[in-house]
Formats: structure tokens, C-alpha cells, sequence
């Protein structure tokens, strides 16, 4: 009878050491001076509070932020055009955003790989968006877990999650309970689709349209390619800053990531009782990326607005009297704003004014 090897069941050890001899340097290039180095570590180890922190030497009350997801089937999307180092990139984005929503900054991450095969140039392309995304928002790459499953993912096939742990001084966490009638609603940019609404936009446009990922959309002079593997914007470099510059609960009363369910549900969940948003759609310039894919399935507007941001990616809920310098700072930042919503007293809820 044949011996029978780990790599006869479908795994193969010496593959997957090459792969991981290749991911330390991706990590130790996001390494800040929280982290704790160890050497072949079972963990990995990171400080709350050290000298080099910008503007204190520590936190006072510190609490700990943390959030996880996914990059759905846009990983598909990934497969099709066969380039695989910007949805790590998304990785980090969907769960950094999703912290920075309490105030936090991001301090590390940890990802997951699960592939149907060891691919040492696969595994390494998605970490490098990881990386990446990871030295773009001044989280650290802590550590992170590839498992090769070959009766689970078939040859080819993989997924991602990602985890964010983010920290803020308790006295300064967002939590939307000081929203109140008379706010204003300011709205960022997105960069695209981000990592929403893939299964709809594949059934679209790879499965009605017939679209390949090499097609030149004309209106967007890009390939869907392109478009639909545009990175999801991080938005801590903006956010960060005006959290530094503004008193929370006294400027500041909500912060919102745009993910599924739109500018409605994303916003609805921090509104307190007593408060109702009224959202202009003609407040903001709907990127023709979002139009394209509309007119390509026929979609109702209301279900576009329902399953995509429709170009505003992050939003901050503020007082009027610092809606025009909050802006200002946005704008020697860097990004764009525009005003897309005003918070009145009514119903709990969220409504289109527009």
C-alpha cells in the first residue's frame, strides 16, 4: 500500500513555507512603534501607550475598538481580471472605517486566508494589498492566518476576513447619542463600489450585460475591470485629523462609514430618538460609474440608493456653527465635502428629500 503524504490530501508543506518566508517583510513595514517585535512568536504583541504618540505620551481611560468583515464577491471580480493586490486593501478599509466610526484610531490588524491550494504568489499578492492598506491607515500588521482547504475551496478559489482593533480615550468615543436636531450632515467622497452590492453588480454586468472584465466602458474611458477593482477608500487620514482639531459632543456628534444598505441604514442606526434626517440627493455629484450600472440593469433609483453609497463614502454628523472650518480642514487635506443631509426633530428616521 502507497504512503500516504499531507501533500497527496491536497497540502503542500513546502509551498506553504515559501509562501510565509515572503510575509514578514509585508508585516514589519506596517510596524509602528506600539509593536512589540518577537521573533517566530505564536502572537503578536502591541502597547497602548508609548512616548511617540502624537500630542500625549498616553491615554488616560483607553478603550479598545473592534470590528471585522469581509471583501465579499468582489474577490470574484478579483479572479476574473487575475489581479490580486488591491482587495487586501479593501480588507483593511471595510474594518478601519468601521472603527474610526467610534473615534478610534486604528492601532493593528490580523487577516485570514483561505485558499483551496497553497499559491506562494496568490497568498502573497493579497497580503501585499493588506500591507498596503495597512501603512496607509498607520495600523500595524500584527499577524494573520492562512488555512489551506482543498475539500472546502476548490483549486483557485479563496476568501478573506480581515480584523481591526482601534483604540480611544473613553471620554472621546462617537457614538451618535449627542446627535440632535439642527445638524449637519457632511459627506466624503468614496472611490467607487467599494466592496457593496457585488452580487448584484456581477449578475448585471457579467450576467445580463455579458460584459467581460476587458471591456472598455466608454463613458469611463476604464475597462470593468478597473472600475469594479478600484480599492476602498480609507478614511482615517481625514477623519484622524478633524477628531484631533474637534471637541467631541461639542462639534462633533456622529460618524457614519457608507457600506450596504447606503446613506439610509448606515445613517439611521446612530440617530437618537426624536431625530430624523433629511438627505438631499442633488447635493453631491453621483459619480457616472453608479449611472452606468444603473442603466446597464434597469435598476430603480431607489434600490441604487438602497445597495451602493452613490459617491459618498463616510459622513460626519457636526454642528452648524463648525460645518464651514470643518470643511476648510477637509479641504486643505485634501478631499472634497459637500453638505448632503440636515438632522430636524420628528420620527426617528431617515428621509429623501430629494
Amino acid at each position: 500500500m502507497a504512503n500516504v503524504t499531507y501533500k497527496s490530501a491536497g497540502v503542500d508543506l513546502e509551498l506553504y513555507d515559501e509562501a510565509m518566508q515572503r510575509l514578514p517583510n509585508l508585516m514589519q513595514r506596517t510596524f509602528t512603534p506600539r509593536v512589540l517585535p518577537l521573533a517566530d512568536a505564536f502572537a503578536g504583541l502591541m502597547r497602548l501607550n508609548h512616548s511617540q504618540r502624537p500630542g500625549k505620551a498616553s491615554y488616560h481611560d483607553p478603550v479598545l475598538v473592534s470590528g471585522t468583515d469581509g471583501v465579499g464577491t468582489k474577490l470574484k471580480v478579483a479572479q476574473l481580471v487575475g489581479k490580486y493586490d488591491t482587495v487586501g486593501i479593501d480588507l483593511v478599509a471595510m474594518s478601519v472605517n468601521d472603527v474610526l466610526c467610534l473615534g478610534a484610531e486604528p492601532l493593528l490588524f490580523l487577516d485570514y486566508l483561505a485558499l483551496g491550494k497553497d499559491n506562494p504568489d496568490l497568498i502573497s499578492s493579497l497580503v501585499q494589498g493588506v500591507s498596503d492598506g495597512c501603512v496607509e491607515c498607520g495600523a500595524s500588521l500584527l499577524g494573520g492566518e492562512t488555512a489551506i482547504m482543498p475539500d472546502i475551496y476548490h483549486d483557485g478559489d479563496f476568501d478573506m476576513a480581515g480584523f481591526c482593533v482601534g483604540v480611544a480615550e473613553r471620554s472621546r468615543l462617537v457614538d451618535g447619542k449627542a446627535i440632535r436636531p439642527d445638524d449637519v450632515v457632511i459627506g466624503l467622497p468614496s472611490s467607487g463600489f467599494h466592496s457593496n452590492g457585488y452580487s448584484l453588480i456581477r449578475k448585471v454586468v457579467f450576467g445580463m450585460a455579458n460584459l467581460s472584465v476587458n471591456d472598455v466602458i466608454p463613458e469611463l474611458e476604464k475597462t470593468v475591470g478597473q472600475v469594479l477593482l478600484e480599492p476602498t477608500r480609507l478614511y482615517p487620514k481625514w477623519i484622524l485629523g478633524i477628531l484631533k482639531s474637534y471637541r467631541v459632543k461639542v462639534a462633533i456628534s456622529g460618524l457614519a462609514h457608507i457600506t450596504g444598505g447606503g446613506l439610509k441604514d448606515n445613517i439611521e442606526r446612530l440617530l437618537p430618538e426624536g431625530c430624523r434626517l433629511s438627505i438631499d440627493r442633488n447635493a453631491w455629484p453621483v459619480p457616472k460609474l453608479f449611472g452606468w450600472l444603473q442603466g446597464l440593469g434597469g435598476i430603480d433609483r431607489d434600490e441604487m440608493y438602497h445597495v451602493f453609497n452613490m459617491g459618498i463614502g463616510f459622513t460626519l454628523i457636526v454642528r452648524p456653527q463648525f460645518v464651514e472650518s470643518i470643511r476648510r480642514q477637509l479641504t486643505q487635506a485634501g478631499t472634497e465635502s459637500w453638505i448632503v443631509g440636515r438632522i430636524q426633530a420628528g420620527t426617528r428616521g431617515v428621509d429623501y428629500a430629494s
